[in-house]
């Protein structure tokens, strides 16, 4: 999976836009996918601050990573 095929399930499923940002970034209360030089990025972004950053070298893991994990705690709070 790239970032335009997660964009289109991402909108298909009906995931709040607010939740997360494919631009990377520090918007608050959101799950973000950021490509840092060769690697990409996953984590949370809280209060200007990233929590949970976990790194991945391709974009189809770094993808695949974020989709589950944004579903998952989409989940867990009740969304």
């Amino acid at each position: 999976m790239n970032i335009n095929d997660l964009k289109k399930i991402l909108i298909n499923n009906n995931i709040p836009k607010d939740a997360y940002s494919l631009d990377g970034g520090l918007p608050n209360e959101a799950y973000c996918l950021n490509r840092n030089g060769g690697n990409w990025e996953v984590y949370y972004s809280e209060r200007g601050q990233k929590s949970g950053l976990k790194l991945f070298r391709t974009e189809n893991e770094a993808c695949d990573y974020f989709y589950k994990s944004l579903v998952r705690m989409l989940k867990d709070l009740g969304i």
